[in-house]
């Protein structure tokens, strides 16, 4: 089989046909493709190939009686040049083409672990223009070192240099339009609250759930309190975790309008800003996230416990600590709110009512029977 594609703006002109058996000698200017059902699908000649006359037979078993002899302008590229020229543009941070171009197709692939970012008013341009095409999987996936993320082609077979210049303004406009953000290891405390619980008249479900998830990002869960239906009891033991080393806080339960769910005014309590309380995610609707200054902190406690300060000088030069409330669904829903968001904290995002706005497209959860998550709409 041979690639015959031309754009249907003529950018590529067929100047001759050479019959297959007066090909000798000559140099194929695309690559010829060959399938054999249940074999093989691939390069059978590569382009700049010289026809030799053993190649001849194998050309005919391919169904070429003729070769198309193409004349590349001045300001036309051929489509493997273009597609090298489109990856290298598209490629950001964290990200590197991971082949040669292929009938004017390349792969992108992660760089490290991490989580994908794709700007997709980029892409959108990018697409726009006609005769290139990217093709991702869906931003903010968690995604390994070594991983396809995103694949991109010419279309044509020749490609006006004017659109691809155009494409590659694009992408690199951004910075590359496909990127790989690294994620940190957080060191977790947790604040379990809920008279039920801290007073053992039922079995806790958080604190297994949680350390799991954290775990499943190589950190470490620094401390686990349980504590009752008492805001100043949870502000205690919020503060003793971030003095213990926590840079990340999670609380569970106490998130309702119930008037003894008072987790969300111990959050208030210790001086958090930005809190954004409530999403349009099912299950999540009641999630909490807000941030404290870790200096803060460190500044209301030094009087009681002066023997902090050399902990409390290990955190991180921004001081923001960010605090996820999870509502009860956590305890029974294996996916929630809690999987979309955590990966983006760990990556460093400031995640405010907008952030959280954006994820009520994508953010029904089906409740398959076989959780199958991330490999699924939710959160997408």
């Amino acid at each position: 089989m041979c690639d015959n594609r031309v754009s249907d703006n003529k950018h590529a002109m067929i100047n001759k046909t050479v019959p297959v058996t007066e090909a000798v000698g000559m140099v194929l200017s695309h690559d010829i493709t060959e399938i054999r059902r249940g074999e093989f699908k691939g390069r059978a000649f590569k382009k700049g190939h010289v026809i030799r006359k053993e190649d001849i037979c194998h050309l005919q078993r391919l169904g070429k009686e003729n070769l198309f002899i193409l004349e590349i302008k001045q300001d036309e590229m051929h489509e493997n040049d273009a597609a090298y020229a489109i990856a290298e543009a598209l490629a950001g941070s964290g990200v590197k083409s991971n082949s040669e171009p292929k009938e004017g197709k390349i792969n992108l692939a992660a760089e490290r672990d991490g989580l994908l970012k794709i700007d997709r008013e980029a892409l959108l341009a990018f697409n726009t223009l006609g005769d290139v095409m990217c093709a991702t999987i869906h931003s903010n996936s968690v995604v390994k070192k070594g991983q396809v993320v995103a694949g991109t082609r010419a279309i044509p077979l020749v490609v006006k240099k004017s659109i691809v210049d155009d494409a590659v303004t694009i992408a690199e406009r951004g910075k590359g339009i496909v990127s790989v953000k690294p994620m940190r290891r957080p060191k977790a405390g947790i604040v379990i609250t809920g008279n039920e619980v801290y007073y053992g008249r039922v079995t806790d479900a958080f604190k297994p759930l949680i350390t799991m998830k954290i775990r499943e990002y190589c950190g470490e869960v620094v401390g686990v309190y349980f504590a009752p239906d008492d805001a100043h009891y949870i502000e205690d033991r919020i503060r003793e975790l971030i003095s213990g080393g926590a840079d990340l806080i999670i609380t569970t339960g106490g998130m309702s309008v119930d008037p003894d769910d008072v987790t969300r005014f111990a959050i208030r309590n210790i001086g958090a800003q930005d809190i954004t309380y409530g999403s349009p995610v099912l299950p999540g609707a009641m999630f909490l996230i807000a941030y404290v200054r870790a200096e803060e902190q460190k500044s209301r406690r030094e009087e009681e416990k002066n023997s902090l300060t050399s902990k409390l000088s290990d955190f991180r030069t921004s001081g923001l600590i960010p605090i996820l409330g999870i509502p009860a669904c956590g305890m029974y829903c294996s996916t929630t709110i809690f999987d979309i968001v955590l990966p983006r904290i760990l990556a460093g995002e400031k995640i405010d009512r907008k952030e959280l706005a954006e994820l009520g497209h994508g953010g029904l959860c089906l409740k398959c029977k076989e959780c199958r998550y991330p490999v699924c709409p939710f959160g997408k």
